[in-house]
This record gives C-alpha cells, structure tokens and sequence, in this order.
C-alpha cells in the first residue's frame, strides 16, 4: 500500500511540475482548488485496479517530455494533415492514456474550462 501511494504521489508531482511553463503545485489555488487531489485521486483509482499502468505513465511522461519538453503535445490526436507526435512510431506502444482521460474529465465536471489540457 505504501509502494502505491508513493507511485500516486510521484505521479501527480511528475505531471503538475515538470517542465510546464509556470504550472507548479498551487497553481489553480484560487480557480480549483482540489486540482492536486482530483488527479491523485483518480491516479491512484487506476493503479489500485491496475498496477501496471503506474510505469506505462512514468514511461508516457518521459515519451512526451523527450521532443520538445514536457508540453503534454502527446496527448494530441492526428487531423486531416497534421500527425500528432502520438503516431510516430516509438509512441505507437504507449498505454494509459485512459488515466489522463479520466483525470482531464473530473477536473472538468469540478472546474469547468479551468484546468488546461497541456497539463496532462
């Protein structure tokens, strides 16, 4: 259990403050405030069913930072036109982006349009 709240915790401080342009933890203090426990919570929901996805995250975050910093431009899907780095083919092998997915949509059902997407 404590092996899992460590993974929890890395998890969440890894996302919230590597390399975001003035994104740290307390950055949504005053417009979300739960934001840090929004997606501790749902990250640590996913690896509890899961254990396996806590290195497929770690491993998505180094994927997404190795480019051009940690932009979250991973996260992006392709359009008619434009592949997104997600495609590419060392990115082809990466999972858990349904934990980002289920942490993006609980930020928004509690701060609607606040949290922006290039955190995850």
């Amino acid at each position: 259990m404590a092996t899992l709240k460590f993974l929890c915790f890395l998890i969440l401080q890894v996302f919230l403050v590597v390399n975001c342009e003035g994104v740290e933890v307390g950055f949504y203090k005053k417009t979300c405030p739960n934001v840090e426990a929004i997606v501790k919570e749902t990250t640590k929901h996913y690896i509890s069913i899961a254990p396996t996805l806590a290195a497929p995250l770690l491993r998505m975050l180094f994927h997404d930072c190795f480019v051009r910093g940690c932009d979250g431009s991973l996260l992006l899907n392709s359009t008619e036109g434009n592949k997104a780095e997600k495609d590419a083919i060392p990115n082809q092998s990466l999972r858990a982006f349904q934990v980002i997915d289920a942490a993006k949509s609980a930020l928004e059902k509690e701060c609607p349009s606040i949290v922006i997407d290039l955190i995850f």
